[in-house]
């Protein structure tokens, strides 16, 4: 009897030891889920900072916003704008002509039309000399990166626009229309002068008021200046194509339309 009395001892106790260890192990799984909970939070987390500059870009307006390629006679014209709080911060041509003398010209403009564009916050920029082509490429792409910075901001901001217009203006729909000329463009065969009328911030008719005369002007302003007007009231903004054959006082439109644009407020 005294001999069995230890083994069932040593049996007794390594029965415990093997309890403790399943009892151990059954524990741990229960230890996990703390710590996947705290990964799930990490990942919530970081869930949430992903949403949260999306939602600040476009509550302050802020992102960066490629408008569309403008094709010139020498290539293709891209920019690419980055904007923080409504502002243009960046300005860059993610395409530009090159090839032969192109890229002299693309080096020349694009530093300075990108600093223009930085400085001026909208397409109403001067050309650079020696390279109209990609001065008006890059310009139509401007806007058209403007128009789409000015969509993503919402219709908050347009409805803002509109309060404070009806605002400070007490005669209601007559206040709403109203008649702006933009600024004189000079261009290699004359001034180019555009005159618009607004009414509730739609354009509603275009007419050049200057353009190039005499010769050969007078065909050319005869076939391109009916055809820009249509264009800018259907379009709405600056961003109209050229019209072949007629491309400086085309662009000399544009200039105007856009100074006379930013005059009404669009």
């Amino acid at each position: 009897m005294r001999k069995s009395h230890p083994i069932r001892r040593v049996v007794l106790a390594t029965a415990a030891t093997v309890s403790g260890v399943v009892l151990l192990l059954s524990l741990k799984p229960s230890t996990d889920p703390a710590s996947a909970s705290a990964a799930g939070a990490a990942s919530q987390q970081t869930a949430a900072g992903q949403e949260s500059p999306q939602g600040g870009a476009q509550a302050a307006g802020t992102g960066t916003v490629t408008g569309d390629a403008a094709q010139t006679q020498y290539g293709v014209v891209q920019v690419r704008l980055t904007v923080a709080n409504g502002k243009i911060t960046k300005a860059e041509a993610v395409q530009a002509p090159k090839g032969g003398t192109s890229d002299q010209k693309t080096a020349l403009s694009v530093p300075k039309l990108n600093q223009e564009a930085v400085a001026a916050g909208n397409a109403n920029i001067d050309s650079v000399s020696g390279a109209t082509y990609t001065s008006t490429g890059y310009k139509q792409s401007l806007q058209s990166a403007l128009d789409k910075m000015k969509a993503a901001a919402g219709s908050s901001g347009s409805s803002g626009t509109a309060g404070s217009g009806s605002s400070a203006g007490s005669g209601g729909a007559t206040q709403a229309t109203k008649t702006v000329t933009g600024q004189v463009a000079q261009t290699q065969y004359g001034p180019v002068q555009v005159r618009i009328t607004v009414a509730n911030g739609k354009i509603t008719k275009a007419e050049a008021v200057q353009a190039p005369k005499g010769g050969t002007s007078d065909q050319k302003t005869a076939l391109s200046v009916p055809k820009l007007n249509q264009e800018a009231v259907a379009a709405g903004n600056a961003n109209i194509d050229s019209v072949s054959g007629a491309t400086y006082t085309s662009t000399g439109y544009k200039q105007s339309l856009q100074s006379a644009l930013d005059q009404a407020g669009g």
